[in-house]
């Protein structure tokens, strides 16, 4: 059961690990990390992004505009950029190493400890992918959350609020860890080994003579 098992979870762990790096990298670019709701004008929506500020209208779609330095960025948005940035390359070089450990793929097919190597440095850089992802999305919550309960900015000043990336950037922390733990049961899990096979067969064809010799009168 556990070879039959074996390729599927294999397969799902690539394919989910492969969702969650698109939703990281989705997430890097999307410019809702924040929004922001004006009272005097609810017709505009303002949003923040890691790279540009943009202001949704009802009747002129979206329009942003680029940061023009990284160095005047808040420290949360500077290094989230970092930290998203390595959370793309590592699940990147994740999938590239995991894809060549899988057991359905012939390459390498007599070479099974080089591909359990492989998919389990697969698996860590999918972890260290999810967690890099988690980290950045949760701190900016962290931040708005701390400013929108300031006591000091005065009642009157607009709040940020939640942006759809922070979710998404959940969800892809969430789908790189999910896909990273099913590549390592994969590689944890009991296998029958081809040769052991042939022996249990013969052993039990020897077991069916001693029994017809028996039972002979």
């Amino acid at each position: 059961m556990a070879l039959v098992y074996q390729p599927v979870m294999q397969l799902s762990g690539i394919l989910v690990s492969l969702l969650g790096w698109v939703l990281s990298c989705l997430t890097t670019y999307l410019p809702q990390w924040k929004n922001l709701n004006l009272e005097l004008n609810e017709l505009e929506i303002w949003t923040m992004g890691l790279w540009q500020a943009c202001v949704v209208q009802e009747e002129g779609g979206m329009q942003c505009k680029d940061f023009d330095s990284f160095l005047a960025l808040p420290p949360e948005l500077r290094i989230s950029r970092i930290l998203m940035f390595f959370s793309n390359g590592s699940g990147l070089l994740g999938l590239l190493l995991s894809g060549f450990g899988l057991d359905c793929l012939k390459i390498g097919e007599r070479q099974q400890e080089q591909k359990k190597r492989l998919l389990l440095f697969g698996g860590m850089l999918f972890w260290i992918s999810g967690i890099t992802a988690i980290v950045p999305v949760s701190w900016v919550a962290h931040s708005t959350v701390q400013e929108f309960w300031d006591e000091n900015i005065p009642d009157i000043v607009p709040r940020w609020d939640f942006g759809e990336a922070l979710f998404v950037g959940w969800l892809a922390g969430f789908c790189l860890i999910l896909g990273g733990s099913l590549l390592k049961c994969t590689i944890c899990s009991t296998e029958v080994h081809p040769s052991s096979v042939p022996y249990a067969v013969a052993e039990q064809q020897d077991q069916c003579q001693r029994l017809e010799t028996e039972t002979r009168p």
